[in-house]
């Protein structure tokens, strides 16, 4: 199972890399917002940067999703390692796990510092302990909802199409994050349609012919 997590992670470790850097500019963000020096510059890096930063973060987690099952499809992959001493479930779990490790080097990072700054900071900081946990459950169940959305698409036989139209839904679910809040009820949302669409990945991978 390590070895199929680190084939996976070697594959696509170009996503890994992505989601590091990315974390390191909302947490620059992050930063930017505590130490503002003018009540307006908050808004500015929020409504100039943070929106479309996630809208790219999330397409990326879509991407990385459909690439993982797009290069296995082509390249045979998993044909090949049926052949070995492992089952197509540990090939599936072993994707899944690197693209929830990807995931939480998009996170991890941000919510350690936001925590930190509300320890140091207290009041100053424009967030509470509270909304810090209702935040990165959010953030993590939108960003693995992309995710299962890239791995359904990426296992059609068409490549331009599908991945457009995960985008599109990617979109559209971080319309619903924007949209309905960070909720109970969009936590709920998110999660039956994870949960859906990983019973779909799970059929079509075991059931397909590699």
């Amino acid at each position: 199972m390590l070895t199929l997590i680190k084939r996976e992670i070697e594959d696509h470790i170009a996503y890994l890399i992505g989601a590091g850097v990315f974390s390191a500019v909302f947490v620059g963000i992050l930063i930017s917002l505590v130490y503002g020096r003018s009540p307006n510059e908050p808004r500015i890096f929020v409504t100039g940067l943070t929106i479309p930063l996630v809208a790219m973060c999330m397409a990326g987690f879509c991407a990385m999703g459909a690439a993982q099952m797009y290069t296995d499809k082509t390249r045979k992959i998993s044909a090949l390692l049926a052949t070995l001493a492992t089952t197509r479930a540990k090939i599936l779990a072993a994707r899944i796990i690197v693209g929830v490790l990807v995931i939480l080097t998009g996170l991890a990072p941000l919510i350690i510092t936001a925590v930190i700054l509300l320890r140091l900071f207290g009041p100053e900081v424009p967030m509470y302990g509270g909304m810090i946990a209702e935040l990165s459950i959010a953030a993590f169940l939108m960003g693995f909802a992309c995710y299962c959305i890239g791995l359904q698409t990426g296992w059609s036989p068409s490549k331009v199409a599908p991945t457009l139209g995960g985008l599109a839904l990617s979109c559209v679910l971080v319309g619903l994050f924007v949209v309905k809040g960070f909720g109970l009820h969009t936590a709920i949302i998110l999660v039956l349609f994870i949960a859906a669409s990983l019973v779909n990945v799970w059929h079509k991978f075991m059931s397909t012919s590699l």
